[in-house]
C-alpha cells in the first residue's frame, strides 16, 4: 500500500496549510514522524514513524500502528506486550508532515519496550563546569513490566530490543 493508494496529494501550499483535506506529506522514505502523548496527562510517551499502511490501519482501527525502521516492518503498538494505544485524537502540523497522537494506554500503561511508562525517562544533564560530557539522569524510570518476561529474551531487559 502506498500513499497514492489511500491519501491525496496537495501541491498548493495554501491549500495544504489552510484547507480541510488530509493529505499527509510523507518523506522521501514514505514515512511520517509521529509524536505520541498521553490523552490523560499530556506527557510525551514516544516518538515513532508511520508509513501509509500504518496510518491507514490506525485510522481504520482506532489503534496505533507504526512502521519499524529497525525491523523494516509494520507493527501494532502492544501486539506483544499488551500495552496498546487507543487513539483519542490525531492532529497534523501546518504542512502535514508530522502527526501528533493523543492516546489512551491499555495493559500496564507502559509505552516503552524497556518496561517504562514513557520512552523519555532520562534527563540530559549538562557536564560540570560546562566542559565535561553530559550525563543521563533517570526520572520517572520505574519499570511497569519486566521486558524479559514480556518479550522472552535478555536483549529486551537490557533495553536494546526495539519492539512494541
Amino acid at each position: 500500500m502506498t500513499k497514492a493508494d489511500v491519501f491525496p496529494t496537495i501541491d498548493d501550499k495554501t491549500a495544504r496549510e489552510e484547507g480541510t483535506v488530509f493529505a499527509p506529506n510523507f518523506d522521501a522514505h514514505g514515512l511520517l514522524p509521529v509524536i505520541v502523548t498521553s490523552a490523560e496527562s499530556g506527557e510525551v510517551l514516544m516518538f515513532a514513524y508511520m508509513n501509509a499502511q500504518a496510518l491507514a490501519l490506525s485510522l481504520e482501527t482506532g489503534e496505533a500502528h507504526y512502521w519499524s525502521r529497525s525491523r523494516n516492518a509494520l507493527w501494532r503498538k502492544g501486539e506483544t506486550s499488551g500495552n496498546r494505544q487507543r487513539i483519542v485524537e490525531m492532529r497534523t502540523d501546518c504542512d502535514q508532515d508530522v502527526l501528533w497522537l493523543k492516546v489512551e494506554m491499555t495493559g500496564s500503561g507502559a509505552c516503552c519496550h524497556t518496561g517504562r511508562k514513557s520512552c523519555f525517562y532520562r534527563v540530559v544533564a549538562p557536564g560540570k563546569d560546562g566542559g565535561a560530557t553530559p550525563s543521563l539522569v533517570p526520572v520517572d524510570a520505574e519499570r511497569q513490566f519486566d521486558p524479559k518476561a514480556v518479550y522472552g529474551h535478555a536483549a529486551a531487559a537490557k533495553g536494546n530490543l526495539k519492539s512494541s
